[in-house]
């Protein structure tokens, strides 16, 4: 299967699940930004790649509205130099307005995660030449008054249900891009990859989530990050 195969799977299985109270509505980006997503794995998910960095599920203004993992606005329209037709959620909360690349708000986790890739790789072509990003999930869960559920905050027998299917495309991902490093951004991508890979010849890692709910993560971030690399033996160069 290629990575556009496994993806359309994995957002049409997703979509039979249902969530009960407090989520109020689920957000896929892959059904409404899948013309963002597909140019994005078209244009950079082809060849091999050593290292994939994983994401836990999306942010409200990243790739809620862009369909790109932490894809922060003005990241995708000027570097990833991605600009499709963003449709709107089939049931939209007007708390997270869905506008697509036309979205004013910033992604905070998105511009630290991209802005640190572009200064030290300068252009797409050669970030992707070795390296690919992918969310977990592709999934946002909100409640009626806009606030974010995280998949750690669901209840164990949906989690259960998002975990198989999930999982069973992270393995599929992970062999057609042929990488030898998984690093996580936060502690549940990196769990959820241990679980999903576990037993394959796979070195995995993590690095701090760039989200500013984070303190740590407010204190040089991109340092931080860069010594975590370093000491996973990856570079850039």
């Amino acid at each position: 299967m290629t990575l556009i195969e496994i993806t359309r799977r994995l957002a049409a299985d997703l979509d039979q699940l249902s969530f009960k109270e407090p989520v109020s509505h689920v957000y896929n980006p892959l059904d409404y930004a899948w013309k963002c997503h597909e140019a994005y794995l078209q244009r950079y998910g082809q060849g091999p790649k050593e290292i994939v960095f994983l994401g836990m599920n999306p942010g409200p203004w990243g790739m809620a509205q862009t369909g790109i993992p932490f894809g922060e606005v003005a990241v995708v329209r000027d570097w990833l130099q991605i600009d499709e037709l963003v449709a709107r959620p089939a049931q939209e909360n007007p708390a997270k307005p869905v506008t697509g690349l036309a979205c004013r708000r910033s992604e905070v986790s998105g511009r630290r995660l991209w802005g640190l890739f572009r200064e030290k790789t300068n252009t797409p072509e050669r970030f992707f030449s070795r390296f690919f990003v992918l969310n977990y999930c592709p999934l946002l869960f909100l409640e009626q008054s806009g606030r974010n559920r995280t998949p750690v905050q669901l209840p164990l027998a949906e989690r259960k249900k998002i975990m198989e299917i999930c999982d069973e495309a992270l393995r599929r991902m992970v062999a057609v891009l042929g990488a030898k490093t998984l690093v996580g951004i936060g502690q549940y991508a990196e769990e959820r990859a241990r679980e999903a890979l576990s037993g394959q010849d796979l070195r995995i890692g993590r690095i701090l989530h760039p989200s500013p709910a984070s303190p740590a993560a407010n204190r040089d971030w991109a340092g931080t990050v860069e010594r975590q690399l370093e000491e996973l033996g990856i570079r850039f160069e």
